[in-house]
């Protein structure tokens, strides 16, 4: 199974849709990501963003991200109650499914570089991935915010980016990029407009005032709610839990009357924290997390790859019209590339591999790592191309856009498999290029060939079906023409 990690870039902006999904969709671009929340404040001014990318395209989803926010946010036009240095204000990167801290280390130091490289944007390295004591804290690294960065960048010793410009970006200011643990961002809503106090309890909370250890706190006043927030993050919620923060802040809030009006989680947080807040406030007794969580188990159970392969193929059994034949396709492609990936990677590691033929097993297991997560977002964009076609079919007939609509469905749906065909015959003529791999290894090889045979050639099948309806029959005969070149590529193959 590839590794995963999670991605919680942090925007500048919380109000204008157009901007927020033009920024989600870049992430949606690279291949192999799964968006798996939007969460976005008006009165903040800022949306938080999670995903989870396989490692070898995380640090390109998070340069795309950027790039995008770079080009829509001015800083200079911004305004929000929340802290912020640039368009895309913090970029962490969170070990989850198997990855590690020090890949995320490694992801933030190759996206930091290449944001500073390309975008002229100054990165600061925080956190887990800092590269100097100071930087570990967030708010440090963001003191001053974008105007106050502006003023001292350049002149300040202290300041100088990681990488980037020595200099504000005019427009996008400045970021931070790093490697973090899971945290728990937690908002809590008060009924007072009391903004004083408010500044009083956030000192008093947080680790930097002396209270509690791994708490950042901040009082913000909500304009659309008229009453005052407390801003929080959890940064370690195993030695802080939620019920531990909010039973703090209540010792001030009960002597003064003041009432907790609600209470917010900003973006995804782990069901071990609210197991905690439970257990804690229910005072249960020798409660054991790993087995009485129903869903742990489940999840435990269901995260085998056995399991995770007997649910595709019973997906792939059912009545349902998808996933279907340009899935399965993808899907073979995909396992195609890891079978090369594992015949490359174990050769790799042989004691008595000549040195001259390591560059070459080194990029081709680089290259079939892309082209298996491009083929892995073919899977489901084969589904959803014929989702699309579905949708078109059910225009009413009298509506005159109805036949334009259909056939820029079936063009859509002819194209998507043309891709899976065109990704799997390229990883085919990458191993075939490259056929040094061990004799321990050599079935996998040939495995790996026939598994691309049969992506192009079920993916082409799809191509043909759909082709066939276009009423642009010139459009219709380049697809299919495509389609009968691919084949032939990999029939060509010789395991």
């Amino acid at each position: 199974m590839s590794k995963f990690v999670e991605c919680v870039p942090n925007f500048s902006e919380g109000r204008d849709l157009s901007k927020i999904n033009a920024i989600v969709d870049a992430a949606r671009a690279v291949p192999g990501v799964l968006v798996l929340d939007v969460e976005k404040d008006a009165d903040h001014n800022r949306t938080v963003l999670t995903f989870i990318a396989p490692v070898e395209t995380a640090a390109d989803a998070m340069f795309a991200v950027t790039k995008k926010a770079s080009e829509l946010i001015d800083l200079n036009q911004h305004k929000g109650e929340h802290p912020r240095m640039g368009a895309t204000d913090v970029a962490p990167f969170i070990p989850v499914m198997d990855s590690t801290i020090e890949d995320c280390v490694t992801l933030a130091g190759k996206a930091g570089e290449r944001i500073g490289r390309e975008l002229g944007i100054p990165v600061y390295l925080y956190d887990k991935a800092a590269r100097v004591d100071h930087r570990r804290d967030l708010a440090k690294v963001r003191k001053g915010q974008f105007e106050g960065l502006r003023e001292v960048i350049g002149k300040d010793p202290e300041r100088v980016p990681d990488f980037g410009p020595n200099r504000i970006h005019p427009t996008a200011g400045a970021m931070a990029v790093g490697a973090r643990n899971q945290i728990i961002n937690f908002n809590v809503n008060l009924a007072t407009t009391d903004m004083e106090f408010a500044k009083v309890l956030a000192k008093k909370i947080r680790t930097t005032g002396g209270g509690l250890p791994a708490l950042r706190a901040k009082e913000i006043f909500l304009e659309s709610k008229g009453q005052v927030q407390m801003s929080t993050v959890l940064t370690d919620y195993r030695t802080t839990s939620i019920k531990r923060a909010l039973d703090e802040m209540r010792k001030d809030l009960d002597p003064r009357g003041i009432e907790i009006t609600g209470t917010e989680l900003i973006g995804l947080t782990t069901q071990e924290a609210l197991t905690d807040y439970a257990v804690e406030s229910l005072k249960v007794q020798g409660f054991d997390k790993e087995t009485q969580v129903l869903e742990t188990k489940l999840l435990k159970l269901l995260g085998s790859w056995q399991s995770g392969a007997n649910l595709l193929v019973d997906a792939l059994a059912n009545t349902d019209p998808t996933p279907g034949g340009g899935s399965a396709a993808a899907i073979a492609g995909a396992m195609g590339c890891s079978l090369g990936q594992m015949a490359a990677g174990i050769t790799l590691r042989g004691k008595k591999l000549e040195e001259s033929k390591k560059p070459g097993l080194t990029a081709l297991h680089s290259r079939l790592g892309q082209l298996r997560g491009d083929l892995q977002a073919c899977v489901a964009e084969d589904a959803a191309s014929f989702d699309a076609f579905m949708t078109a079919m059910k225009t009413p007939r009298d509506n005159p856009e109805r036949k334009s609509k259909m056939q820029e469905a079936l063009r859509y749906a002819a194209e998507v498999p043309l891709r899976t065909a065109r990704l799997a015959a390229e990883a085919a003529a990458e191993l075939r290029r490259c056929g040094d791999v061990s004799s321990h290894v050599i079935s996998d090889y040939r495995s790996a060939l026939y598994l691309l045979e049969a992506a192009v050639k079920g993916a082409t099948e799809n191509v043909f079906i759909n082709a066939e309806s276009l009423d642009d029959k010139e459009l219709a005969a380049r697809l299919a023409g495509d389609a009968r070149s691919f084949i032939e590529s990999v029939s060509a193959v010789k395991a």
